[in-house]
């Protein structure tokens, strides 16, 4: 048995927004773990220019404990990935996210 990363990526939400994602997103997506941490800003700016030291950043991982090699995980993570969509879309406004497939074991 091992754990497979389906997604990973990154949300954010401005310092001064009173938020509590994990009490926002589920622990469980589709038996898929949602995890969700803490973390300093990957880059120091936004593509716009704007600093990201103005917002708080969270790693996001959907992992999976499976015997299947990863790769034969794909067409589900394909699968998850419009439910995933709808969670991320239904967070309050001024959350942003970037969340890639990954499908590594971790």
């Amino acid at each position: 048995m091992q754990a497979v990363r389906l997604f990973q990526g990154y949300l954010w939400h401005p310092r001064e927004a009173a938020l509590d994602l994990k009490t926002l997103l589920p622990q469980e997506v589709e038996g898929a773990r949602l995890l969700l941490d803490e973390v300093p800003p990957p880059t120091p700016f936004f593509q716009d220019g704007t600093p990201t030291h103005t917002q708080r950043f969270y790693q996001l991982t959907l992992l999976l404990l499976t015997e299947k090699p990863p790769e034969a995980l794909k067409p589900l993570a394909e699968g998850l990935a419009p439910t995933l969509q709808g969670i991320l879309e239904g967070l309050p406004q001024g959350v942003g996210w970037l969340l890639l497939e990954d499908l590594r074991p971790l």
